[in-house]
C-alpha cells in the first residue's frame, strides 16, 4: 500500500487520482504527525512533494524521508533525488563530481578569497541565493562595484530567503498577463510589510556567495524533465527586458533541442535519480546545465504534448506526469 501526505496541492491530487482509477491501494497521511511512523503501518511506500516554500518541509521532510528509505521503505522522492534539492551550491560540485555540462559557477565560503576573484574575473555574472524558485533570489550583476557590495552584504547581514519587492514586480506582471487574481497583488503588497512565514522562520543566507556565468543573448530556456525512461520539454520564454526565464508563464513546446535530452537522460542516469527536471540554456549551441529540481512546475509541463523514451523515440499524447511517479515507486 502507498502512503501519500494529505495535501490538496502541487503532485498529491494527482497521485490520489492515478491510485482511484488504477484500484492502487493507498492510504493518506498526516507526514508532520508525532505518530506517523504506526499511520504507516500496512504500507510500503510513502509519496510526499515537499516544497522549498514550507517551513515545516524546510524542517523535517527529507530528514522522515531518508529515515524510512535507511530501514527499506520505498519514498518519494529518494535521497539520490532529493538531497541537493533546493540547493544549488550542492549541485555545483555534484555536477562537477561526473563532469557534467554545467554553466560555469563559483562559490567562496571565505570573504578576501571572493574579493580577490572579483578583481580578477569578468563581468557581467549572475548572482544566486543557493535557493529559491521562480527567478527570485537571481540578479545580474554588471560590474566589480556592485559584485563587492554583493559579497559584503553576503558576509554581512546576509540575505533574507523573500525578496519582497521582487515577488510584487513578478504577481504584478502576472496579473497583467492574466496568470493571477489581483488579490495575488494585494498580498504581495502585504509582505512589503511582513514577509511569508518560512522566510520570517529561516534563518538569512550569510557565510557564502555563489556566482555563475552570465550567458548572453537567451531568448528562453529548456526545462526537460525525466521519469524513469521518459522525458518531457518546454521551453520557457524570458522576460521581456529581462535575461530570467524561470517563472516567466509564458511557455513553447516545439524546437526541443535532442542534444539536451540526450545530456538529461545520462545525467539522471549516472546520479540514479528518480525524477528530476533540468534547466539547460545554450552556448554556442551546446547545452548547459543550470540548476535541477526533482520537483517542478505543473503549469506549463502539464501541457507538454508527449514524451521520449531514453532511446529518443517520441510519443504523442498529453499525459499525467505524476502517474509515472507512482508506477516508478510501483516496480
Amino acid at each position: 500500500m502507498i502512503a501519500i501526505q494529505n495535501s490538496i496541492s502541487g503532485f498529491h491530487p494527482q497521485w490520489i487520482a492515478y491510485c482511484e482509477v488504477n484500484n492502487i491501494p493507498f492510504k493518506l497521511v498526516n507526514c508532520y504527525a508525532n505518530d506517523l511512523i504506526d499511520n504507516l503501518k500496512g504500507c510500503n511506500s510513502l509519496m510526499w512533494h515537499f516544497h522549498h516554500g514550507s517551513h515545516k518541509d524546510n524542517l523535517i521532510a527529507k530528514q522522515i524521508l531518508f529515515a524510512l528509505e535507511h530501514t527499506g521503505f520505498k519514498v518519494f522522492p529518494d535521497f539520490r533525488s532529493a538531497w541537493h534539492f533546493d540547493d544549488k551550491v550542492a549541485q555545483k560540485y555534484m555536477f562537477e563530481s561526473i563532469n557534467a555540462p554545467i554553466v560555469p559557477s563559483y562559490v567562496f565560503f571565505d570573504k578576501k578569497v571572493a574579493l580577490d576573484w572579483v578583481k580578477e574575473t569578468t563581468f557581467p555574472k549572475v548572482f544566486k541565493l543557493r535557493g529559491g524558485a521562480g527567478s527570485l533570489n537571481v540578479q545580474l550583476v554588471q560590474n566589480e562595484k556592485d559584485a563587492k557590495q554583493i559579497i559584503q552584504k553576503a558576509f554581512g547581514n546576509g540575505f533574507s530567503k523573500y525578496d519582497a519587492w521582487e515577488s510584487l514586480k513578478e504577481r504584478w506582471r502576472k496579473n497583467r498577463m492574466g496568470k493571477i487574481p489581483f488579490w495575488e497583488v494585494i498580498k504581495g503588497l502585504i509582505r512589503l510589510f511582513r514577509a511569508p512565514k518560512y522566510s520570517r522562520l529561516a534563518s538569512k543566507e550569510v557565510g557564502y556567495v555563489y556566482f555563475q556565468d552570465f550567458i548572453a543573448d537567451q531568448d528562453s530556456d529548456t526545462r526537460i524533465i525525466v521519469i524513469g525512461h521518459k522525458a518531457f520539454a518546454l521551453k520557457r520564454k524570458v522576460r521581456e527586458g529581462d535575461f530570467r526565464a524561470s517563472g516567466s508563464s509564458e511557455f513553447i513546446y516545439t524546437d526541443i533541442n535532442l542534444e539536451a535530452i540526450k545530456i538529461a537522460f545520462n545525467v539522471a542516469d549516472t546520479l540514479k535519480l528518480q525524477c528530476v527536471g533540468f534547466d539547460f540554456i545554450f552556448n554556442n549551441g551546446q547545452p548547459l546545465i543550470v540548476e535541477i529540481s526533482y520537483a517542478f512546475g505543473i503549469e506549463g509541463s502539464s501541457k507538454c504534448p508527449g514524451y521520449w523514451d531514453n532511446k529518443l523515440n517520441w510519443y504523442e499524447g498529453i499525459i499525467n506526469k505524476e502517474d509515472f511517479m507512482v508506477e516508478l515507486l510501483l516496480k
